[in-house]
Order: C-alpha cells, then sequence, then structure tokens
C-alpha cells in the first residue's frame, strides 16, 4: 500500500500487466486496461489490481508507475505472484 501510496504522490499513472509466471524476465506483459491516468485513490488501484489477479489466478500481475514528465517507468512492482498449475 505504502508503495502505491508513493506512486500517487509523484502524480505517476498507475497501469497494471499480466503475464505468465515462465515469462516475467521478458520485456512483454500484458495490459489489464488502460493506464490510470490521474487516478489519485490508492484504493481503486489496488482494487484494479485485485480484479486483474481474480481474473487471472495463475498469472502474476504487476503495478507499474509511469512518469508522464521523464516519459518513463517510474517503477514497476510484482503486487500478486500466480498460483502454479
Amino acid at each position: 500500500r505504502r508503495q502505491v501510496e508513493f506512486l500517487v504522490a509523484r502524480g505517476w499513472s498507475a497501469a497494471i500487466e499480466h503475464t505468465e509466471p515462465e515469462h516475467t524476465g521478458g520485456s512483454y506483459w500484458y495490459m489489464w486496461k488502460l493506464p490510470m491516468f490521474g487516478e489519485a485513490s490508492v484504493d481503486r488501484i489496488l482494487e484494479d489490481a485485485e480484479s486483474c489477479h481474480k481474473a487471472h489466478p495463475r498469472l502474476h500481475v504487476r503495478l507499474v508507475g509511469f512518469d508522464k514528465y521523464r516519459q518513463t517507468q517510474g517503477t514497476a512492482m510484482v503486487v500478486f505472484r500466480g498460483n502454479p498449475v
């Protein structure tokens, strides 16, 4: 929760992504929805991540924070680990 609060305090746009556990080292993760531009509610961001995990329980889910000024990823963290088959 504190990491998401940090992301919001920086003004970064949150995005939720997911991928198979065997592909976590790759550069491509599937986008859950469009990035949450301007979202300031930590609870909404966490709820969206949980929704992605419930829809894809076997996949890893990560939260990415995009810095709109530098146009880069400011942070990326796995928030749910997929359950093995």
